[in-house]
């Protein structure tokens, strides 16, 4: 793993298990609305990194390979609805995004008293810990693709998405059995399964057929649409909030678009596109030879 790599894996660290904490120190100064409104803004970049940025060079990735399996763009949606049925799946099975739709209770300052959940604290962890593990997937498919400002756009999503997570576990666990301790190994699961994630994912192709990286982007991708959908959801769902949440995501997706045009423009961004051009001309020389 590179030092660029390894230092995303900190920042995710930081990110995670900070805003986790703080739920510790400043549970009544955490507001319903201040919590959803982050959520609303983290989701609108996550959907514009899915959409925007990592589906169109997992398509990059997979012209790149040659023309392979994966360049059939039937294969390449189902890789994304792979990814975001899978996600699907661990929700119905319990193991998954509870803990957002029920962090807008605890915020209203009720306290450290008890409440009643249809899942475990730990089962709660764990389903959040599953998704840090889609995220660490993401971020290593991306720095194997040797794409440094794809890498950082992708990176800056997830990270930024980390917050309103980290901070929605940290009041579900604090309210939870266990006290203190739970609480910090429920946290501590959450945050390291990035990294963990990151670093297996970079080894794993790094030097990957191109074909092969173009699906776990795909996936990827898929998974990013699903957390983004399902964190907003019931916020939009509720008559009170539904407006504002909507004007949330559609705000930070049109600045986080308008960004991402600005960086293009400038050149920022044609680095893959230079890659695969130039894998183009050597599988044209070698068929010539």
């Amino acid at each position: 793993m590179d030092m660029e790599t390894f230092y995303l894996s900190l920042l995710v660290v930081a990110v995670s298990l900070g805003p986790g904490l703080l739920p510790q120190v400043f549970v009544n100064r955490i507001s319903s609305q201040r919590l959803a409104d982050l959520t609303g803004l983290a989701s609108g970049l996550l959907l514009v990194s899915a959409l925007v940025v990592v589906v169109p060079e997992g398509f990059h990735a997979a012209a790149a390979g040659g023309g392979g399996f994966s360049f059939d763009p039937v294969v390449l949606g189902l890789a994304a609805l792979a990814g975001f049925s899978l996600l699907l799946v661990l929700e119905g099975l319990g193991i998954g995004h509870a803990v957002h739709e029920e962090h807008h209770d605890h915020a209203l300052g009720h306290g450290h008293e008890h409440v009643h959940h249809p899942f475990s604290s730990g089962v709660v962890a764990l389903g959040l810990s599953v998704h840090a593990l889609a995220d660490g997937l993401a971020i290593g498919a991306a720095a194997a693709s040797g794409e440094t400002s794809f890498s950082l756009l992708v990176a800056f999503a997830v990270i930024v998405h980390r917050v309103p997570a980290a901070l929605s576990l940290g009041i579900f666990l604090l309210h939870q059995p266990g006290g203190k301790r739970a609480a910090i190994k429920g946290l501590l699961s959450f945050t390291l399964a990035t990294p963990v994630a990151i670093a297996l994912s970079y080894l794993a192709l790094d030097g990957a057929d191109e074909s092969i990286l173009a699906l776990v982007l795909l996936f990827s991708a898929g998974t990013f649409v699903y957390v983004a959908t399902v964190d907003t959801l019931p916020a939009i769902h509720n008559p009170s909030t539904g407006r504002r949440s909507v004007r949330n995501v559609l705000s930070s997706a049109a600045a986080f678009s308008i960004l991402l045009i600005v960086l293009n423009s400038a050149g920022a961004l044609e680095h893959g596109h230079h890659e695969i051009d130039s894998h183009h001309d050597d599988v044209h020389a070698e068929e010539g030879h």
